[in-house]
């Protein structure tokens, strides 16, 4: 058996997240029927860096698969693109050895996250950021930032459906970027829990909006509890960026 790692690019908009659910249209679900047509309908099953969720987005989402065809790189691209859907993109295929996985070998992940404060709210935004037409104190969401960098436990910061018991992550980078209207978010780390982009930003929107002070969020890691940190962010603002390896 070959193993191929692809780099794939795609639109969450119209997609229940990427992971297979029954009667729901997911990415990984998508990837895996053009595979099985290739294959002259037998299975082959795909694994991910990790799962998005519906409305999230990717242009670095990491995949692999395994299979019996020996075919060039290119060759495995133009079939595979040729039969997918257009909110989903391969960008490159590569084989690697066959010890190689998309996600346990990980060693980071970026994301980016998209936020847009124009009074008037903009139709083609809508599924890729977050419209929120009201003033951001920036330089307490930077100093609030300060905090969250560097190794915690970030219990307080994670879905309470996050099934892993290890919740220490390693963030190395946040940058709060401008754009005339809009923001971009940049998150670096050695990995991610369960919407904990989401709740950061979410959090970070609170300190931006006066809601809450920028060295709470001391207290809110201390606390390792959901119910302390701010809401949710929208997934339509999301963006798995890139994995690195």
């Amino acid at each position: 058996m070959n193993r191929y790692k692809c780099i794939i690019s795609y639109d969450g908009s119209g997609f229940s997240g990427y992971q297979v659910q029954p009667n729901k249209r997911t990415v990984q679900s998508q990837i895996e029927n053009v595979l099985a047509k290739i294959h002259k309908s037998s299975h082959v099953r795909i694994a991910a860096s990790g799962r998005t969720d519906a409305g999230v987005h990717a242009k670095g989402q990491v995949i692999h698969f395994d299979s019996p065809l020996s075919l060039p790189a290119e060759k495995w691209e133009l079939a595979i693109n040729s039969m997918l859907p257009e909110d989903i993109s391969v960008l490159s295929v590569e084989k690697v050895d066959p010890s190689f996985h998309a996600r346990f070998d990980a060693s980071g992940k970026e994301y980016r996250y998209f936020l847009y404060q124009s009074a008037k709210r903009d139709p083609f935004q809508r599924n890729y950021a977050f419209h929120y037409p009201y003033d951001l104190n920036l330089a307490a969401m930077r100093d609030a930032c300060t905090y969250l960098l560097g190794t915690h436990d970030f219990s307080s910061f994670c879905s309470a459906r996050t099934e892993v018991e290890d919740k220490v992550r390693t963030i190395e980078t946040i940058e709060i970027l401008e754009e005339d209207e809009s923001l971009c978010f940049r998150f670096v780390g050695n990995g991610f829990l369960y919407n904990m982009v989401r709740i950061l930003v979410g959090t970070l929107i609170e300190v931006g909006s006066g809601k809450r002070q920028p060295e709470e969020i001391a207290e809110i890691l201390e606390r390792r509890d959901r119910r302390y940190a701010g809401k949710t962010a929208p997934g339509q603002g999301l963006y798995l960026w890139k994995v690195h390896y």
